[in-house]
């Protein structure tokens, strides 16, 4: 496994769009904040959507003297655009930025200046110098639309190569498929950190629409499972935490250098298995 003493323990929140959503963050980010994670990232909205909302949870979360790590999307902005997100970011006290390709703005038909992630790690590096710690995205099972497993994993060591820290990997339930892909990452050369992007398992439903959205797969032995759980909830959390506890420990004993929690905005998942595993 690369760079084993490298540790960092994150979690992600996303843009609230209502007063109400934006009160239960703000109780989410001081309760989780309590585990000292070592930054909230703070994604960025599907089509572009909540450009405003990811700077506006950002510089509340800098305000109240915590990391934060704006995801940027570079697809149809242009370069004045970005470098403007840029120097706002840097004036807030942010040092972290989580650089994506992401998806085409609604509306929007011309890709823009950027047309892949690794143009934007370039255009930050050269903008800017070391000033931003960045993450890249890393997909063990290979992302949704790559032509094949080799062709995204090229993409990916490009990614690295242009200047990323470390890499945040799309969530995953096979460790195997982590392993294979940072083996697959050594042979090219690519040492850069790579994170495991965990899920908590609390709702069956909502997280077989987003496995089917991003690629993510659900062994065959989860989903029988929690299909059988039917509605009893509190059977699919315990269920879910002593799946997600174990593939945690398994990844760290392994040599992982980190986890990075998708709290999706909420405080109980998270903080639960961030104390089962113990991690400081």
């Amino acid at each position: 496994m690369n760079n084993t003493q490298y540790k960092a323990y994150s979690c992600e929140f996303f843009p609230p769009k209502t007063d109400k959503g934006a009160e239960k963050l703000r109780t989410t980010l001081t309760e989780l904040a309590e585990l000292k994670p070592a930054y909230f990232s703070v994604t960025f909205g599907a089509g572009g959507s909540t450009q405003e909302g990811t700077f506006d949870t950002v510089k509340e979360i800098q305000a109240k003297d915590y990391n934060a790590a704006p995801h940027l999307s570079c697809i149809g902005g242009s370069r004045d655009s970005i470098r403007e997100l840029l120097n706002k970011y840097i004036e807030i006290g942010v040092k972290r930025i989580v650089a994506l390709r992401g998806d085409m703005p609604s509306g929007m038909r011309e890709m823009g200046d950027f047309r892949f992630a690794n143009e934007l790690v370039e255009f930050i590096r050269a903008e800017t110098g070391n000033h931003f710690h960045i993450e890249v995205a890393a997909y063990p099972e290979i992302h949704p639309q790559a032509p094949s497993a080799q062709k995204d994993l090229e993409n990916f060591a490009r990614k690295a190569k242009a200047g990323a820290n470390a890499a945040i990997t799309q969530y995953f339930y096979n460790p195997d498929a982590y392993y294979r892909f940072v083996d697959d990452c050594c042979k090219l050369d690519v040492g850069i950190p790579i994170i495991p992007g965990i899920m908590p398992i609390t709702n069956y439903s909502n997280l077989k629409r987003f496995s089917d959205m991003c690629g993510a797969e659900i062994p065959r032995w989860i989903a029988k499972r929690l299909e059988g759980y039917a509605d009893d909830k509190e059977s699919i959390v315990a269920f879910g935490e002593e799946v997600v506890t174990e593939l945690c420990n398994n990844l760290l004993d392994n040599g992982a250098p980190g986890l990075h929690f998708y709290t999706m905005n909420q405080t109980e998942p998270t903080r639960t298995l961030w104390q089962n595993l113990g991690l400081e």
